[in-house]
């Protein structure tokens, strides 16, 4: 087999495993699906041919001798600023896109080690990666709280403690809470509320709406 072969097999397989693992990704509605992955294991692997093959008549004709691993090491670096770029803080206590982020680390090291022609390695790692992120997530989903903020306004202040008690019943936990008194155009004095609830619970969003809408006298600003 020609060695250019070779290296076409390399990206394809890399590219394969970057689609397996951002389709995953994808199906969880994460920043990053299978086009990004498959970007990041493609160029991964294809960085690593370079640096391994790309130049080799340089070496040959003057004799210069060169670390093929440099140019592997900064694809790793490099590939962290495509994974903050995944990352968002919504508050000081909710940060998402962290999974999805070292999914996209992960990813470059697969393309890395199949451009390297280490394709028993960089099967097993993607199997191990979606172990990772589906197997555990099934086993382990009830121990994890799920964060998300809240915002709503109300003009009745009693409202405010039944709200929270109603939440601390149905299971959520309110880790944080802020409280706006405004004057709206009328004159009437307007509590704009804040706050982070953490819940187990796969419908957090559906559930927390069917709840508030017991209160008709609240407006809900946002879910997240």
């Amino acid at each position: 087999m020609s060695l250019y072969w070779d290296f076409i097999i390399r990206l394809i397989a890399a590219s394969l495993m970057g689609v397996v693992i951002g389709l995953e990704r994808e199906y969880r509605s994460k920043e990053a699906g299978y086009r990004t992955h498959f970007l990041v294991a493609l160029g991964s692997a294809l960085m690593m041919i370079v640096s391994q093959y790309g130049f080799d008549d340089v070496l040959y004709k003057d004799l210069v001798r060169l670390d093929p691993s440099r140019l592997a090491a900064q694809v790793v670096s490099g590939i962290g600023f495509i994974g903050a770029g995944t990352i968002i803080l919504l508050q000081k206590q909710i940060v998402r896109g962290l999974t999805t982020a070292a999914g996209i680390w992960a990813t470059s090291g697969i393309g890395l080690a199949v451009g390297a022609g280490m394709y028993k390695i960089g099967i097993a790692a993607t199997i191990l990666f979606l172990i990772g992120v589906e197997v555990l997530n099934y086993f382990f989903k009830g121990i994890s709280l799920r964060s998300m903020i809240v915002e709503f306004s109300t003009s009745k202040e009693e409202s405010l403690k039944l709200i929270s008690a109603m939440f601390s019943s149905k299971g959520f936990l309110i880790s944080s809470y802020e409280m706006e008194e405004k004057t709206d155009i009328k004159g009437n004095h307007v509590y704009s509320v804040s706050m982070v609830v953490k819940a187990k619970n796969m419908n957090e969003e559906g559930i927390l709406l069917m709840l508030l809408h017991d209160f008709p006298e609240i407006t809900v600003n946002k879910i997240m």
